[in-house]
């Protein structure tokens, strides 16, 4: 085994060699920071690195897994923490130049639950500046690219996220996910992301009060996913919004013969490129084959859709980014400035408009999946845009027609409206300029499992990416 073959060894997988003592942490670690050292140049995913202190802890892990004894759920493994969350007496940039010397006073619970479980935090990942785009680069940090084609964006805002993972240089990873930032990435980078019901993770204040807001994992394979779901998942004493009793998925799942799904390309009023719909329909015929019924569905949904999240999102979490704009507009990326700019303008009026479009759509949506086991729909609507896509002055076309830069390109935005639904992004495919697609699996509000049961089936059917060098990128 080289030691590439380590860099993207399934993370349950290496947890059972560590079990066996035929794979060491320290190997595996080692190899991670290799892998990382080589890659960063070019990738550019990683913001503050721990390498060391990684190297010391799965010294540690190993010792444990020698004594032969019970060791933690995520023991000895390296997991990229994305760059927004904290950590007791280490740095936060989310991005930013504006947090220059922010360290971090508590740790967020899904990182304290991760190290308490025994995941090594090796390095932060990349985000766009305070999580606001869905590419990755910032005046901070500069340019994180796609490992599949360093052209393209990873996605974001969990892109470094989503990034290490294709790169080699974590095991899993943390996302957030406001608008698609866990399931942008993960199309775009050809994982696993994992949009959970509202309050099945905690978050941090105030936006653990927004339910648009959810953090979740991004994994290479379901399994993996389910993995480190089960860790961050269950109620906080520092998250009102939390569910009790904690939900616990399991790793395997009966046939999916016999289900019926609804499907939607365009969710009623999105472009969707050629490439996206055909990997998407050859989606849909792997679900027929393994005895599922897929149908196409109108949910009867519109433009108005994508407007309303649009205002919410800059009412809510814009509107907290203008208090910066007076003081250090100058400093902020141009994509955060016009988000704040835009956040000044809105009105309770508005906001209220924007629960009332939300109602609307479940009216037709939780019927449907009454009916249907689970909704499939694109992630991405085109694969992605390009590294250094700025939506504040860009714009993007597809099938000839002009969408909204911000997020007209994506077709998340719709399932944070829809929050207490748990959504999947798995793998579709990739695009003549090898990059990666997704499909969402939506499942009924809270039926977390349901999603992961047909994922689990689909991924079985077509086969995991990263487990040989034909389904990894040439980096």
């Amino acid at each position: 085994m080289t030691n590439l073959d380590l860099c993207y060894m399934p993370a349950s997988q290496a947890l059972q060699l560590f079990k066996a003592r035929k794979l060491s942490p320290v190997e595996l670690m080692q190899a991670v920071i290799e892998r990382a050292e080589a890659t960063e140049p070019t990738i550019n995913c990683l913001t503050f690195k721990y390498f060391d202190e990684a190297m010391e802890l799965a010294r540690k892990a190993e010792a444990r897994y020698a004594k032969g004894g019970k060791t933690r759920a995520l023991e000895g493994l390296p997991i990229g923490i994305k760059d927004e969350s904290y950590i007791e007496g280490k740095p936060t940039s989310h991005g930013s130049l504006l947090t220059r010397d922010a360290i971090g006073k508590h740790t967020s619970p899904v990182n304290e639950r991760i190290m308490r479980a025994g995941g090594i935090v090796h390095a932060r990942t990349s985000t766009p500046e305070f999580c606001c785009a869905g590419y990755t680069w910032s005046k901070r940090w500069g340019v994180t690219r796609n490992p599949w084609n360093q052209a393209f964006t990873p996605g974001g805002s969990s892109g470094g996220a989503a990034a290490t993972l294709a790169a080699g240089t974590s095991a899993i990873a943390t996302g957030s996910d406001i608008a698609g930032s866990i399931r942008i990435p993960a199309s775009a980078c050809g994982l696993v992301g994992f949009k959970p019901p509202y309050g099945r993770n905690p978050d941090e204040p105030p936006f653990n009060l927004d339910f648009y807001c959810h953090t979740g994992p991004l994994a290479r394979n379901v399994r993996d996913a389910i993995l480190l779901q089960n860790v961050m998942a269950g109620p906080s004493p520092f998250d009102i919004a939390t569910l009790r009793p904690k939900l616990r998925l399991p790793l395997d799942y009966k046939p999916i013969n016999g289900w019926k799904i609804g499907f939607s390309m365009d969710l009623g009023s999105f472009e969707v490129s050629p490439e996206v719909r055909q990997n998407t329909l050859m989606a849909c015929d792997v679900f027929r084959s393994l005895g599922a019924t897929v149908e196409e569905v109108d949910l009867s949904w519109d433009g108005r859709v994508l407007k309303a999240g649009m205002a919410y999102l800059e009412h809510i979490f814009g509107a907290s980014l203008s208090e910066l704009l007076d003081e250090h507009g100058d400093e902020m990326t141009s994509y955060a400035r016009q988000f704040a700019e835009d956040g000044r303008k809105s009105g309770a009026a508005a906001f209220v408009g924007t629960l009332e479009v939300a109602a609307a759509m479940y009216r037709t949506l939780g019927p449907l999946l009454e009916k249907y086991d689970v909704l499939v729909c694109p992630t991405n609507a085109i694969a992605a845009v390009p590294a250094e896509f700025d939506h504040s002055k860009d714009t993007i076309e597809i099938n000839g027609r002009s969408v909204n830069p911000s997020l007209g390109w994506v077709m998340t935005t719709p399932f944070n409206m829809m929050s207490r639904c748990p959504v999947l992004s798995v793998p579709s495919g990739l695009t003549p300029d090898g990059v990666p697609t997704g499909i969402q699996i939506v499942g009924r509000t809270y039926c977390d499992a349901d999603v992961f049961c047909a994922a689990l089936a689909f991924e079985t059917a077509r086969g995991q990416w990263y487990i040989d060098p034909q389904t990894r990128p040439a980096l």
